[in-house]
């Protein structure tokens, strides 16, 4: 926690960004930075393709954060990679200046079979550590209501501790609304001696439709109240953002009352429910 991020909202914050794919959402995307660095965050992370397709934009991403005088932490996946070509990138996010990166497995670009030399996450961190020391910081993911591809809870569970046993020195979960979950998490890990910090991350609620395919998709549990609500809303697009603040809002001050680490934002590349939470929980 640095001194400017607890002086602009009273707790640590970080930020997460997708690399643009025009250069429009380029634009859109430093006008969306600018604003939410009044929150002054800890750093912004920028998320990588499956099978590194967006290194290009992701590291573009990180460049430019880092030359708007911000922290910027990189997501690096391994699947399908080689030894060598994860050295040559560490190698040329370290000349770029990053210090923080978010180690992951990452999925494969579909029609591709397995491949690489990188098996798990925990894999990668081991090789990092191994090939850069303490150069970097790294987080890793986390999941409280288990990993979509996870054998059982307590395989999940498992494979997250190996991480932090890797070298991990922090960790950002996967967005829940439901908030024991994240505790159950935390308390399991810390009692198999995986006691790094863990980072609840934040999806604000803006639209129906988006929520649930994300959700779907990455195994996000959405509470059936929060679903029926969303689903009475139908097109009100304006109830369902209004709702949206008062449930994430509502989320974020539990967290923070039990002395979370700090929170990290999904902002999807927008920036007026992010400011408005935190303007909520500054308030």
């Amino acid at each position: 926690m640095t001194a400017a991020s607890a002086s602009a909202t009273g707790f640590p914050v970080s930020i997460e960004f997708f690399p643009p794919k025009t250069p429009e959402g380029a634009d859109k995307l430093r006008a969306v930075r600018q604003q939410l660095y009044a929150l002054q965050p800890e750093f912004c992370s920028v998320t990588y393709g499956a099978g590194g397709s967006t290194q290009e934009g992701t590291f573009a991403t990180v460049r430019e954060i880092l030359a708007e005088g911000v922290s910027a932490a990189s997501h690096f996946s391994c699947i399908g990679a080689t030894r060598q070509s994860v050295r040559e990138q560490l190698a040329q996010l370290k000349a770029l200046g990053v210090q923080r990166l978010v180690a992951l497995r990452g999925d494969l670009p579909s029609g591709y079979g397995a491949g690489g030399e990188f098996q798990y996450a925990s894999d990668l961190v081991a090789f990092i550590r191994a090939e850069t020391g303490r150069d970097f910081h790294i987080e890793v993911a986390a999941y409280p209501e288990v990993h979509p591809q996870a054998k059982s809870p307590d395989a999940d569970l498992q494979a997250y501790v190996t991480k932090v046993k890797a070298g991990a020195d922090a960790a950002i979960t996967q967005y829940f609304y439901n908030s024991d979950a994240y505790f159950r998490f935390v308390d399991e890990a810390y009692r198999l001696g995986a006691d790094v910090p863990v980072v609840p991350g934040i999806m604000p609620i803006t639209s129906s439709t988006q929520l649930m395919r994300f959700s779907d998709a990455c195994g996000a549990e959405i509470p059936r109240w929060i679903r029926l609500r969303l689903q009475a809303f139908g097109d009100d697009t304006a109830s369902i953002r209004a709702f949206g603040l008062d449930v994430v809002t509502d989320l974020c001050e539990q967290l923070r009352n039990a002395g979370v680490p700090g929170l990290h934002f999904y902002t999807m590349n927008q920036s007026a429910a992010t400011l408005e939470i935190c303007r909520r929980l500054q308030a």
